[in-house]
Formats: C-alpha cells, structure tokens, sequence
C-alpha cells in the first residue's frame, strides 16, 4: 500500500491547512488512519486517527484543539485539518494505515506510511 500525503505549505501563525492522503489502488474503507509528526527526541508522535470502517476518532490530548481528522468515503481520502498554527507546528506530516480497528497511536502498530508532506509556520 502505497500512501501520499498533500497540501504542506508555508503559512503565518494563526493560518489553517488541510493535509490529505490517499492511497491510489487501496480502499480504506476498513482500515486504521493516523497522522504522525516528528517530536523533540521522538522519531514521530500520534497526532490522531480515524476508524474508517465504523468511524470513530481519537486525539492526543494537546493536539485536539486545533486539529481535526477526518474520512471521505466516496473521494477515499484522510484529511486533517489544521487551525491557528503556531511555528511549534512546524513538522513534516505523515499519514499511516492498518487493516482493521484502531488500538493506538504508537509507530509500531502502522504497516504502511507514506513520505510526509512539510509543514511550515513562520513569520
């Protein structure tokens, strides 16, 4: 399974994106999604995931303010939205899946990762 993760861009503080990914050839209609961004002395963090099959989400906690996730089932996307950026955010973004029903957010639970999409906030 391949994934691609867009719409990294540079914005200024308080600005909002909206990243995305897909999978060309996979439906994840069934699947475990997270987002993942690097931490300080951490390779990469749970941001959020989504069950697509029965939706559900879960947040790590200090990131739910602002950020949202989410699944179109006919476009077969995941996005998430990001509000009132602040250059703390300043990541590259990963997206990752699992066949089945979401447990975590740790790295090792995700077989499948795309190459991230960069994320920039500053003045």
């Amino acid at each position: 399974v391949q994934l691609l993760e867009s719409g990294g861009a540079s914005v200024q503080p308080g600005g909002s994106l909206r990243l995305s990914c897909q999978a060309p050839g996979y439906n994840f209609s069934s699947d475990c999604m997270p987002w993942f961004r690097p931490a300080p002395r951490l390779e990469r963090v749970g941001i959020a995931y989504i069950n697509t099959g029965k939706p559900f989400t879960n947040y790590a906690g200090s990131l739910k303010s602002h950020f949202t996730i989410s699944y179109d089932n006919v476009k077969n996307m995941v996005y998430l939205q990001m509000n009132a950026l602040q250059p703390e955010d300043t990541a590259m973004y990963y997206c990752a899946a699992d066949p089945g029903f979401c447990t975590g957010l740790e790295t090792s639970e995700y077989r499948h990762w795309g190459q991230g999409t960069q994320v920039t906030v500053s003045l």
